[in-house]
């Protein structure tokens, strides 16, 4: 989808009750986000920039987010298992000191990082003069995350799940997509909501935020009707 596209669904977005939005420079969506939050405003969908919490890459981010995407590419390319020149350790106290730098030079409100297990988290912490605001990492009914959920609330981390229903063109994928769970279906018709509204609600209702994908406009007001209705014990269990 073109600049034009990624605009015109921000636009439908923020029109139907999104507020928050996810994006990279890496991804190429970070200017049609600004133009559609600036037609956004100057149409009164929105008062005011503070209305809309944006997850942007700061400076130092996308130098990062850069050179993952090149080592993926590489990587992509090689052999498992990997030979010793396809590897690289992470200098994560270097990376989290230029980004405490971005925060403290007022470039971003928060900073915050993705796909950190328990271990990585603990790692940072032991030398950040700053903790990070957030942790988003894959989350669904099949992967519940329950030990890093539980050390990011000892922590003060919030969590923001990504793939809630379900990850998607990845190899061990298969055909385990929570959607597709028979119990996710049988829950969903006893409460004539969508097995897709089953999954966005089980994880808000784990204290998590989520972050959706649609370009569909019915499809994200469909994403946002988990509010008014919640997951039985049972349910839960199940």
């Amino acid at each position: 989808m073109g600049e034009c596209g990624v605009k015109q669904s921000v636009l439908h977005a923020i029109e139907v009750g999104y507020r928050h939005f996810d994006t990279a420079a890496v991804y190429q969506s970070e200017k049609p986000l600004g133009d559609a939050i600036a037609e956004a405003l100057h149409r009164g969908l929105i008062k005011s920039r503070d209305e809309l919490f944006v997850t942007p890459s700061s400076s130092a981010a996308t130098l990062i987010l850069t050179l993952f995407f090149l080592l993926y590419r590489r990587l992509s390319k090689a052999q498992f298992p990997f030979k010793p020149d396809e590897t690289l350790v992470m200098d994560f106290e270097s990376v989290w000191k230029a980004m405490e730098e971005c925060q403290n030079l007022r470039l971003t409100k928060s900073i915050g990082v993705s796909n950190f297990t328990c271990k990585k988290i603990e790692k940072l912490l032991a030398t950040a003069r700053i903790p990070p605001a957030v942790n988003q990492v894959e989350m669904n009914i099949f992967w519940q995350q329950k030990q890093l959920r539980k050390l990011c609330e000892e922590k003060g981390i919030h969590m923001t799940a990504y793939s809630a229903l379900g990850p998607k063109g990845t190899p061990w994928e298969g055909n385990n997509k929570p959607i597709e769970c028979q119990v996710v279906k049988e829950i969903a018709s006893g409460r004539g909501k969508t097995a897709a509204q089953v999954c966005l609600r089980w994880v808000h209702e784990q204290g998590v935020s989520v972050v959706v994908k649609s370009f569909n406009k019915e499809r994200m007001k469909e994403n946002l009707k988990i509010f008014d209705w919640e997951l039985s014990e049972e349910d839960l269990q199940r």
